[in-house]
């Protein structure tokens, strides 16, 4: 048994599931396997970031996101502390989910939906479109790529029946121990082990009314040795995921071990009910390719990192998208080679940065084991409490730097893409914790709130769009016609509103599906085909021909 289609995804997380709803929303055929039933039994995120948010928004489920059961009042405060029943150190506090307000750079704001419940949401995303197909309980056996696509033989594994599934591209989003990327030989590099972490899920039905600390969402705990445990808030209700941290040495905790951890951090015996426990590595590999002419890897195929930050799975949605739209490019025809090859090109520096960035964090959070604290920190009286606020002080200024992190999920560029037609602008500094915006190509184009209310982002998505800004923005009759020759989807927007103009510091700036920006000047090229010709990967670009691609 044989079956045909354009698209075939390998694995069913959040990054799979995502790349099967845009390609689903911008028209382009796809089959989704997954070999498991789907079920999660351990969250492996819970922050859908402002950048995902985004995405979200311009697939029209912002308010599925927003209407996901965890409580919206439920306070997001980190805290730091002995014990739940011993000295709090210091905590940074943030408000419920439905309360905390979006960025002046975003119309969206980062959002606390775990795994569990954001899973559904985009299978539900995904299944709203009937050329999407999404098959759980199918395991991908082996693969062949050819010249013109892949033939992947499947496994039913409720069965054991195998099929032949043939597909012009294939995309690995099998997380990180990837059947996909291990059958294309591609390595991955960086530091295999940075802790050896145990996580447990446990239920507690009356968690807060058994210490002093009140609600919050994750709870850092600092005992002699330093950052040895944390507790999240899983659910805002009844579940928590308690991990303890670890260090490289590899360890396996015993189930005494995770009742005795229980017990510390609490600081008296309590009821709680054992959920789940998963053994897990805290990694920091970036794979040494991001696929071949066919088959591409995605999300913890591509990148593993430390949680530190919630960088994972929304680096691994930034995969998707940018897959996306060039998938349904090649497969309307108006994509040319370059395009797919670009993937690469943009992102995996965005991996590399963003793993780096994560496990920075990691070594943030570990800073205790180096500047251990005291013995007066953990006794009581005037001096104990001087210390406490002195450590608790510095705790949390070195730890701001995770819970702010909007340059890091904004901020991304693609400075070297082949794709991506230079100005020759000065690169801006790449920024972690504070975002400042700009519409240098390659860069995430600015949200500017519009007359009528909308963002500058509903502009973008579909296909390029090319804004002209101003009343004196020059005519754009020669980019529309090689665009229109190409079959490339071009939508022009005129907008004579100043702060768009003053974000965007040009007349005319042509903006990519994605959302980036691929060009902008204040007159149209003299060769406006060429442009064209770059942009859509149907030429190399003037970085290639210098040599500056790599």
């Amino acid at each position: 048994m044989s079956e045909r289609v354009p698209v075939l995804i390998v694995g069913g997380g959040p990054v799979g599931l995502a790349l099967a709803g845009d390609l689903g929303w911008r028209g382009a055929p796809c089959v989704l396997i997954e070999k498991t039933d789907g079920a999660i039994e351990q969250p492996k995120m819970d922050l859908v970031g402002v950048r995902t948010m985004e995405f979200c928004r311009r697939w029209g489920i912002v308010d599925w996101v927003r209407d996901a059961p965890y409580p919206p009042g439920y306070p997001q405060d980190y805290i730091y502390l002995t014990g739940l029943n011993g000295y709090e150190l210091g905590r940074e506090p943030f408000p419920g989910r439905g309360f905390e307000p979006c960025p002046p750079e975003s119309p969206q704001k980062r959002e606390r939906v775990p795994q569990d419940m954001f899973d559904p949401i985009l299978t539900r995303f995904a299944r709203s479109f009937p050329h999407v197909t999404l098959r759980y309980n199918a395991e991908l056996v082996s693969f062949e790529e050819t010249a013109d696509g892949v033939q992947a033989e499947v496994r039913d594994t409720a069965s054991g029946k195998t099929e032949t599934i043939e597909a012009g591209i294939m995309v690995g989003t099998d997380g990180g121990a990837s059947t996909v990327r291990e059958a294309l030989g591609i390595g991955m590099s960086g530091n295999p082990a940075l802790t050896y972490t145990t996580n447990v899920m446990f239920r507690c039905k009356n968690f807060s009314a058994l210490h002093d600390k009140g609600e919050g969402y994750r709870f850092i705990f600092i005992g002699p040795d330093g950052v040895w445990l944390t507790i999240v808030a899983v659910n805002g209700a009844d579940r928590f995921r308690m991990s303890i941290v670890g260090s490289p040495e590899k360890i396996n905790h015993t189930e005494a071990d995770i009742r005795a951890a229980l017990m510390r951090a609490m600081g008296r015996d309590f009821d709680y009910e054992i959920l789940s426990v998963m053994r897990w590595v805290r990694r920091e590999l970036v794979a040494d390719s991001y696929g071949t002419d066919r088959v591409f890897i995605a999300g913890d195929a591509a990148h593993l990192m430390s949680p530190t930050g919630g960088f994972g799975m929304n680096t691994g949605i930034g995969d998707a998208v940018d897959l996306g739209w060039k998938i349904e490019a090649t497969w309307r025809g108006w994509g040319g080679a370059e395009l797919l090859r670009s993937y690469e090109a943009e992102r995996r520096p965005v991996g590399l940065r963003n793993v780096a960035e994560a496990s920075r964090n990691l070594k943030r959070m570990l800073a205790t084991r180096e500047r251990l604290p005291g013995p007066e920190v953990f006794e009581p009286g005037a001096t104990g409490d001087a210390a406490r606020k002195t450590y608790g002080d510095w705790f949390a200024a070195i730890m701001r730097q995770e819970w702010f992190a909007n340059g890091i999920m904004l901020g991304y560029r693609y400075d070297n893409s082949p794709i991506v037609w230079p100005d020759g602008t000065p690169a801006p500094p790449d920024e972690t914790s504070t975002y400042t915006q700009t519409a240098r190509p390659g860069a995430r184009a600015p949200h500017v709130v519009l007359a009528d209310g909308r963002s500058t982002l509903d502009l973008f998505g579909r296909g390029f769009a090319l804004l002209r800004l101003g009343p004196d923005a020059p005519a754009t009759g020669r980019l529309e016609q090689a665009a229109a020759e190409r079959h490339m989807p071009l939508s022009t927007v005129a907008l004579d509103e100043p702060d768009v103009f003053a974000a965007y510091q040009r007349r005319l700036v042509l903006v990519r599906p994605d959302g980036h920006v691929a060009w902008r000047s204040d007159a149209e090229p003299a060769d406006a085909a060429a442009l064209i010709d770059v942009i859509r990967g149907h030429s190399i670009s003037i970085r290639q021909q210098q040599g500056q691609v790599t």
